[in-house]
């Protein structure tokens, strides 16, 4: 069954790789619903989405960097890079992690919020 918007925005709100801004945007726009308010809400909660999901190519990149390593670690690094890559060879245009895979879901569905 497909999830609704509620819910995955809740997934959003869930992952811990969803940064600050987008952690207040959807809580934002679930605290909007059924106000006067839902329609600016709501666009400010899409535009949030399309600026912080992460492409694939940027993904890449990101691990590529020094400040990749840091954050992943040695290990992790490699780990991240080698799926990053299988991903875009599979013609997936965005990173896979909680936060990105809830935005992606609900970008499909942005007519609807």
């Amino acid at each position: 069954m497909e999830k609704t918007i509620r819910e995955l925005t809740g997934d959003l709100l869930a992952a811990p790789s969803a940064c600050k801004e987008i952690k207040d945007a959807a809580q934002n726009y679930l605290d909007a619903v059924g106000t006067e308010k839902e329609a600016d809400a709501a666009k400010a909660y899409v535009a949030e989405m399309e600026a912080d999901i992460m492409p694939i190519e940027g993904l890449i990149s990101f691990a590529e960097s020094d400040m990749g390593a840091k954050v992943f670690g040695a290990d992790g690094v490699k780990n991240v890079l080698l799926h990053a890559k299988e991903r875009k060879a599979a013609g997936e245009k965005y990173c896979d992690c909680p936060a990105c895979a809830a935005c992606e879901a609900l970008l499909a569905k942005k007519e609807e919020i």
